[in-house]
């Protein structure tokens, strides 16, 4: 009798061990879901006041930047120069910002460029009113680890943007991009395709410069006059040159030199 009771305890105390060995661990179940979640995603968006095909393009832009606050998402809306003989200058648009584009034209082997156009991380490339698909290319790089990291540390100082970055596992042949954007305008369009529409815009590039990327370094950049900390952002990421591919990215705090220098009463007091 006592032997079958033991024999009993023993299956019983068996049968508990192998369950618990065959259940998923809770612990480690978290540990992936933060495992996929460490990517982020630069989206550049190809754009024109003079294209009539652009307003829905630049409205989504600012969906997906409503959807997705407080992600490592990165919106850059280059202004193109090229629709400007259509009878109105997009007074955002710069020769650069073309250039960029046929760039990307090279290193993604397109035969054209055009606008809309949306890249994401220098891999993805599709028309940039197409909210699935680009919904679906967020998805894929949030979900995909960052194959290098950017630290950066910025501050303001003489009219000019000084940065102190570090960077891992960047590679040869990378560059840090510096994009100075500007979080929001509006624009009475008088002539052309959109004629006597209200143009708003988000996430608009006013200058982007490039530096060649190393472990750590310092750059600084001279600002826009109608630059400030307010209204205006600096998104920083990092660019392979052969491919176009950007393997890290990030959006530094800005510090401003004369951010506490407020005038003092005559008692001294601020």
């Amino acid at each position: 009798m006592k032997t079958n009771i033991i024999a009993s305890l023993l299956f019983t105390l068996c049968f508990t061990i192998s369950a618990m060995a065959l259940s998923p661990n809770r612990n480690a179940t978290t540990t992936d879901e933060n495992a996929v979640n460490t990517g982020f995603a630069v989206v550049e968006l190809f754009t024109s006041e003079g294209c009539s095909s652009c307003p829905p393009a630049d409205k989504l832009l600012a969906k997906i930047q409503e959807e997705n606050a407080g992600k490592p998402v990165y919106l850059l809306a280059f202004h193109v120069d090229y629709w400007n003989h259509q009878g109105w200058r997009d007074v955002f648009s710069d020769r650069e910002f073309t250039k960029r584009q046929y760039q990307y034209a090279g290193w993604l082997n397109l035969e054209t460029v055009y606008t809309p156009q949306v890249v994401v991380n220098g891999k993805h490339e599709l028309i940039g009113s197409q909210e699935e698909t680009l919904k679906r290319a967020l998805n894929i790089e949030l979900r995909s680890a960052a194959p290098a990291q950017l630290n950066v540390e910025a501050q303001i100082a003489a009219r000019k943007l000084h940065l102190n970055y570090q960077t891992t596992n960047a590679g040869r042949g990378t560059l840090l991009q510096v994009a100075l954007v500007q979080k929001l305008a509006h624009t009475m369009v008088k002539r052309g395709e959109n004629a006597g529409r209200l143009l708003p815009h988000v996430q608009i590039v006013k200058k982007i410069q490039s530096f060649p990327a190393s472990a750590n370094g310092n750059v600084a950049i001279s600002l826009p006059e109608a630059f400030n900390p307010n209204d205006w952002e600096v998104i920083t990421f990092l660019q392979n040159t052969q491919t176009g591919a950007i393997v890290a990215a990030a959006r530094p705090t800005l510090s401003d030199e004369n951010a506490d220098r407020r005038p003092l009463t005559a008692d001294g007091r601020p």
